[in-house]
């Protein structure tokens, strides 16, 4: 992905969410204004209902990773080539079927998350 960072959340409230893809971690607003930097495919910036398919107020913890490519904790996470922001550790529901039938067709990689 690209170098240049996400937006940082301008909030820490219950308007959190996070994309069920790559886990970033942004505001409701946000996400309805730019989209997410990892997934444009998602078009959340133009589909205002894809905002909510696409991310979930249900996650766990939260990470800032300055420089992906360089931090240990971004390559256990699974999200060293995604850019510099704020992400979930975890997301407790999977991303719906019909978008990763979409995933799939753009041969965008998805992993649903792990069932404890």
């Amino acid at each position: 992905m690209g170098s240049q960072p996400a937006q940082i959340p301008t909030s820490f409230g219950h308007e959190l969410r996070a994309c069920l893809r790559c886990r970033l971690v942004k505001t409701y607003d946000q996400f309805r204004e730019s989209g997410c930097e990892n997934c444009p495919f998602f078009k959340m910036d133009e589909d205002h209902e894809r905002v909510v398919d696409c991310t979930t107020p249900n996650f766990t913890g939260l990470i800032s990773v300055m420089d992906p490519t360089r931090s240990w904790a971004a390559r256990w996470l699974r999200i060293a080539r995604y850019v510099p922001g704020c992400y979930t550790l975890a997301v407790s529901e999977a991303l719906p079927e019909d978008l990763q039938n979409l995933c799939k067709d753009e041969s965008i990689p998805y992993a649903a998350p792990k069932r404890i």
